[in-house]
Order: structure tokens, then sequence, then C-alpha cells
């Protein structure tokens, strides 16, 4: 569930960036003169630094939305010019529109939803390049929570091979778990963005959870034809499997490489879960055979005072806390969170009933005045697409 890229090399690139709280007209042109606009550190949730007013919508938290701009200038070395370069972000809140060099990459009117766009065509290596990001909040009568507003989530410039995995390209399932052995499979897709077809050799390695020692190692030889991807899907058995489960959440650390020539030009790892689930209309809910009360709680995205740019610190003395009162599960209310929640989940061992979105066709009470007062100022999502 995590939504890091799990491909290239994949930098934080949340730090030094200039931010003004106006709609700029040029904010998009790299000449543009930001000087004076603030500097700060991503994520960002710039509501939460707002005043409160009751001329304010109940459904934001009496905070204000509005429309900002972000600016970041950086260098990207000569040495990278015959790599793939791709900005990646977890999450902006919302109707986003990114600009690299003054050009638009896009736009992303989901405010939860993690996207990634290839900046390669637009930069320049050995100079200076500026990335200029758009945030649109105006509707801030949007939702029956308070949202936060901004980049509020973590950033990553991703450096890759032109042969590389695909943006979240390697899919583990568990087929079959005995106390033998667990048959698990391994789906993965490479792509391929040169001009001619690629010959690779692609790896696992599969770390026990306790022992720290490789259990299982193999390879495969593979061709990914030009301009295209290519999903493969490996079957491997792990002897005597540690499983998942809510008192010992045993992880496993699986490690995809692909080398090409011999030389390793990407590489993936991850942390992985054995476990078996059962879901049966009379007898309920499984965990490994052992049937399971769900006793959870409902979370937003945001840690109150603190906003919708949340520390992983924050989110772990919460989750932790809610463990030892006895919650077992909790469910993401009602939208795709930040990563840091799934992989903590999985490190302390809490279920997770997730959720796409809100609404669907037609809107919910999202108030634009008051309380149990108007008409929704915002459709929802319905309004970009079916």
């Amino acid at each position: 569930a995590s939504a890091k890229p799990q491909f290239g090399n994949a930098v934080k690139f949340n730090d030094n960036w200039r931010f003004m709280l106006s709609d700029v007209k040029e904010g998009a042109k790299p000449d543009f003169d930001d000087s004076r606009w603030r500097m700060l550190d991503l994520p960002h949730d710039w509501s939460v630094e707002g005043l409160y007013s009751p001329d304010r919508a109940s459904c934001t938290g009496y905070l204000p939305g509005g429309i900002g701009w972000y600016r970041k200038t950086f260098d990207v070395p000569e040495s990278e010019k015959d790599r793939k370069v791709f900005i990646y972000f977890e999450g902006v809140y919302n109707q986003s529109e990114v600009f690299i060099n003054g050009t638009s990459v896009g736009k992303r009117p989901n405010g939860y939803i993690s996207f990634m766009y290839d900046l390669t065509p637009f930069i320049k290596f050995g100079q200076k390049n500026v990335i200029s990001v758009r945030v649109d909040h105006s509707l801030e009568r949007d939702s029956r929570w308070y949202t936060g507003s901004g980049i509020y989530r973590d950033v990553y410039l991703v450096f890759a091979s032109p042969v590389h995995i695909d943006l979240w390209g390697v899919y583990f399932k568990a087929t079959t778990i005995t106390d033998k052995k667990a048959d698990i499979s391994i789906e993965t897709t490479l792509k391929n963005e040169l001009q001619a077809a690629a010959g690779i050799q692609i790896s696992y390695e599969i770390t026990d959870p306790v022992t720290g020692k490789t259990q299982v190692a193999l390879s495969k030889k593979l061709k990914v034809d030009a301009n295209t991807k290519a999903s493969f899907v490996q079957n491997i058995a792990i002897t005597s499997p540690k499983r998942w489960s809510l008192e010992q959440p045993n992880l496993y650390t699986l490690k995809t490489i692909v080398k090409q020539d011999g030389k390793i030009i990407d590489q993936n790892e991850q942390k992985i879960g054995i476990r078996a689930l059962t879901f049966d209309a009379n007898k309920g809910f499984a965990l490994n055979g052992a049937w399971t009360k769900v006793k959870g709680v409902c979370i937003h995205h945001d840690a109150g005072c603190l906003g919708a740019a949340v520390p992983r610190e924050v989110w772990k003395r919460r989750l932790i806390n809610l463990k030892a009162m006895g919650c077992n599960a909790i469910r993401l209310s009602h939208n795709p969170q930040a990563p840091d929640i799934y992989e903590l989940c999985d490190e302390i061992g809490m279920l997770v009933i997730d959720e796409a979105f809100d609404e669907w066709e037609f809107p919910k009470r999202k108030w634009i005045t008051g309380w149990n007062n108007g008409t929704p100022e915002y459709q929802g999502s319905a309004s970009f697409f079916n």
C-alpha cells in the first residue's frame, strides 16, 4: 500500500521551497523574481497557519483556503543527462498544476492521490532549473472535514535509467500458505524508454524478518521491447514462513534488482507480509485462520492543530496508543492517506480498511456558511471524471 515511487534513485525534494499565498500571474516563469517569497520546507499546510473566522465554513474548520504558489530552483548535474528525471508528489491539496522551466507538465484535481511527471524533456542539465506548483483551493468548501491546503506530503525527485521498474511496478501476493512453506507470486512491470529492445536480468532476494538472512535468491533473463512496458510473474517458495499477524507483525524484505550487461540499472526494496485473509458471510473475518473481531476507529488525514502536514512521529505515537487501547484496525476516512500510515500499520500490527472517495456522483453536505446551512460549493471528483 506504500505510495512511494519504488524505482530509480528517489531523493526527497522537500527543502528550500519559496511560497506565496496569492495567485501570481507569472508564477511559472523561470526568471520570475521570487526572492521576497517566504522560504520553507515541505510538507506544508497553509490553511492551519491562517486565522479562524465564523465567516468561514464549518466543513473547513473555519480556516481559509485560497490559491498558493510554490517554487524551487535546483541543479541537475551534466552527468545525469543520459538518465530520466521525474518528480513525484505524495499529495497536493488540491487542483494542482506543475511547471518545469515555464512548461506545464500536468494538472491533478484530486488532493489525496500520489502522482508523478516526467521532467526529462524540459530539464537543463548542468544548469539551473525551476519547478513551480500552483495550488488552487479557492473553492474551499469542498469537503465535510478539514482538508488543509498546499503540498502537504513529501516530494521526491527520481533519477532513473531509461530501462527501469515502472511506477509502483512490483506487486507481491501469497497464493498458498502452510506451516512448511508459502508459495508467493511477484509481478514486476518494467518500462523500456529506449528506441531499441533491451535484454535484462531480473533478480529477487527475500530476507528473513528474524534472522536477517537471505532465504530466497533467484534470477531470470528477459527481453523488453523498445518504448513499451512488460510485466513478468515469478513464483517463489519460502520455507517455514513467519506469518504477519496482529501480535507478531513479521515483515520480510523483498529486493528486486534489474541488471543490463552485468550492471545494476535499477533496484527496489520493500517490506512484505505473508498472511491469509478469510471473509465468510456467516462467520465473519479470519486472519491466518483465526476468527477475529475487527475493532478499530476512523481517522482522517490531519492531526488536529498540527493541520494536514503530519510528521511520521506523530502518526506512530497515535497508532501505538490506539493499539494499546485495544484497537486492531484503522479505517482511513475517506480517502487514500500518507504512505507513512500504511507502513506504520504494517510495522506495529494493525489492519487497514482503506477508502478511495467520500462521494461519487452526488455531493454530500459541505456547508458554505455556518453549520447545516447552504449548498455545496464544490460538487466533488465526478466533476472531473466519471
